[in-house]
């Protein structure tokens, strides 16, 4: 497997794409956010970590459009956004990759790619009868998969002929091709093989290195280790710490996560 690319370990000194201040959301007497923050930088990939219940999902939610907080601000590129849907987010640039994968198994990989965003053809056939261009969007979704470097035998076959690590690259091309500034990754090797998993992470690089910095959801510790810039902790609704996984050890950030060990015991070279 190959090594993330030496550009993203400049990481630290790209501004904040998408960043969140003091969020607070409650459920009822619930509080699943409790003035978290949040910063993802340009050209890197943040594994986002937490036991159930420290807030990521919710975090999450949030920063996709999925939720609105109750308290606190978000802003993407310096500007303060107000999503109040998914759709809002995406218009914003903003995709995510969900764990059920939401794929159309009948559809073709060409029509997955452009669901919901299906172009049209030019002129009256296209504006008044509404006939899709097939063609441009089977040549389109060549390229951007070449672009991706997947290797599938035809964008022709139906998604459901494909194995799971497939489908899945399917959904996370999708959202690369859509995306301008942040594509949302839960969970995406969850219930996949060992080699299947590995080139789901191989396809992550490879849309970070293309410019587009990529927030990971994930349990998997030697995935989020293998494959993070940074990594930020969640615990009890707030931002524990993020750190450096090449100076923190695994035990350790699970100790934090857990909350076993304070962020003030670790050694100021492992926080980033």
């Amino acid at each position: 497997m190959s090594t993330p690319a030496a550009s993203s370990t400049s990481s630290s000194n790209n501004p904040p794409v998408i960043e969140a201040r003091g969020l607070v959301k409650r459920y009822g007497q619930v509080t699943a956010l409790d003035g978290a923050d949040f910063e993802l930088r340009a050209g890197e990939i943040l594994a986002v970590i937490g036991d159930n219940g420290a807030g990521k999902s919710s975090l999450i939610k949030a920063l996709s459009g999925a939720t609105i907080p109750d308290e606190g601000e978000i802003r993407l590129d310096g500007h303060v956004i107000h999503f109040k849907s998914p759709i809002d987010a995406r218009r914003a640039g903003i995709e995510t990759v969900y764990q059920d994968l939401a794929v159309a198994p009948a559809m073709t990989i060409a029509e997955n790619l452009f669901l919901g965003r299906e172009l049209r053809r030019p002129g009256l056939l296209g504006s008044v009868l509404g006939m899709l261009d097939k063609k441009k969007m089977l040549e389109e979704s060549i390229a951007r998969m070449n672009d991706l470097k997947v290797g599938i035998r035809s964008m022709t076959q139906a998604v459901e002929t494909l194995s799971g690590g497939q489908r899945q690259c399917v959904a996370v091309a999708r959202a690369a091709a859509f995306a301008r500034h942040v594509v949302i990754m839960d969970e995406p090797t969850a219930a996949l093989g060992v080699k299947e998993g590995n080139m789901v992470l191989e396809l992550i690089r490879r849309v970070r290195d293309q410019g587009l910095p990529v927030i990971l959801i994930s349990h998997n510790m030697p995935h989020v280790f293998e494959i993070a810039d940074r990594i930020h902790i969640a615990r009890l609704g707030k931002r524990a710490a993020v750190v450096n996984p090449k100076k923190i050890s695994m035990s350790d950030t699970v100790a934090v996560m857990t909350g076993a060990k304070s962020v003030h015991e670790l050694p100021e070279d492992c926080l980033a």
